[in-house]
């Protein structure tokens, strides 16, 4: 079938954006607690946020950051990763990781991705491995956590780092592990579309002595913080012990991160009960491959990913040109590959699951924001493109 669109949307109602933060008067009075207490940057309430994740991750320790770039940034760094060093990472990716690899002057080498969870799988990322990879970077797409304990021995077995970018899966599980809980280092984003938002911000959690070099160094390299200094009324005197950068997370942001991280449960509640409604109402449309979950997991749902077969002028491109100018509804795509950017480009790479899953993947909304009304207006919409 065709889709034809006409030149603006057949109803007069709002537009349904793909994603929109849950803010309420809880943030807004901790910003503005924050605000009068006259300490604004790093300080106690980042202290707490870092506290309350590592808690319950079970790191050895958490450090709040300006964003995930940055958490991915200081991993790097903090493990000694550099020129002539490779890491591996998938190329179905946003591209923080690969551009963080390459700040540190190492190269990304990317994997192909398992064709039910989009995930990096396993076995293509130890054919990738060669004498200079340094570390393996997962990512758990969509909120589906990767094969955690695949990684871990894969990563053992070769001596190899293992990271894990949890910014899609803050509140998912597998096999009785949470995500960020099995790598060497975990990466978190808190940007203004994730699971909770600080408006921007990141963290980094996992080994102690990784996390701790990561502080020092971003936050400039000095030896004490300045919390420390002067929150605490002990001496300003400090020394820069190697040279640092500013990546540390103000408590403005942390304000947010708390009262967002106290909200997670029902946050991750209500993802599941839009993904279960597109579960029940979107099942055997033609041409529509809706999310597989593993038995073993416990889905995050920060994506609902669909994949569309291109069938008689049906697109993933149509669809969503059809959802946005025809019935108002935002979608999203996660993602355009990394090694199909111009910066990573490479006739040489050959990704096949990876290029057929981007070419299909479409992002339905799906966030704490959005109504029962909302959901079956998505359901809806899609029910009418496929008539």
């Amino acid at each position: 079938m065709s889709i034809d669109m006409p030149a603006r949307p057949v109803a007069a109602v709002p537009f349904l954006p793909w994603n929109r933060p849950s803010i309420g008067p809880e943030e807004e009075a901790e910003v503005l607690d924050t605000l009068r207490s006259g300490w604004l940057t790093h300080g106690p309430k980042a202290t707490r946020f870092e506290e309350a994740v590592r808690e319950a991750l079970g790191a050895q320790d958490a450090f709040a950051v300006s964003s995930c770039t940055a958490a991915v940034h200081l991993a790097l760094l903090a493990a000694r990763i550099g020129p002539g060093d490779e890491v591996i990472t998938p190329s179905l990716t946003f591209c923080a990781v690969p551009n963080a690899v390459v700040q540190c002057g190492a190269a990304p080498v990317f994997a192909d991705i398992d064709q039910v969870t989009f995930n990096l799988d396993p076995a293509a990322a130890e054919a990738a491995i060669t004498p200079r990879t340094k570390a393996i970077a997962v990512m758990h797409y969509a909120g589906q956590p990767c094969d955690l304990a695949a990684f871990r021995k894969l990563a053992d077995d070769h001596q190899l780092l293992l990271i894990e970018d949890a910014a899609h899966a803050l509140h998912a599980w597998r096999d009785g592990a949470r995500a960020g809980s099995v790598g060497d280092l975990t990466v978190f984003s808190f940007y203004a579309n994730k699971v909770i938002t600080c408006g921007e911000g990141g963290l980094l959690a996992g080994r102690g002595d990784l996390v701790e070099q990561a502080r020092l160094l971003g936050r400039h390299g000095i030896d004490s913080s300045a919390w420390r200094r002067h929150g605490e009324r002990r001496t300003a005197e400090y020394d820069v012990a190697v040279p640092g950068l500013k990546y540390t997370m103000p408590d403005i942001t942390a304000a947010v991160g708390l009262r967002q991280w106290a909200k997670l449960a029902d946050f991750t509640a209500a993802r599941a009960r839009i993904a279960d409604a597109y579960d029940r109402s979107l099942a055997g449309l033609p041409g529509l491959r809706l999310p597989t979950v593993l038995e073993e997991v416990r889905h995050g749902w920060f994506l609902y990913p669909v994949l569309i077969d291109p069938v008689r002028g049906r697109t993933r491109d149509t669809v969503a040109d059809a959802l946005r100018d025809v019935h108002g509804i935002g979608t999203s795509v996660h993602f355009k590959p990394v090694h199909r950017l111009a910066a990573y480009r490479n006739p040489e790479t050959y990704l096949p699951v990876t290029e057929q899953v981007a070419a299909r993947e479409l992002s339905l909304p799906c966030y704490p924001a959005m109504t029962a009304a909302d959901v079956q207006r998505v359901i809806d919409a899609v029910h009418t493109l496929w008539r």
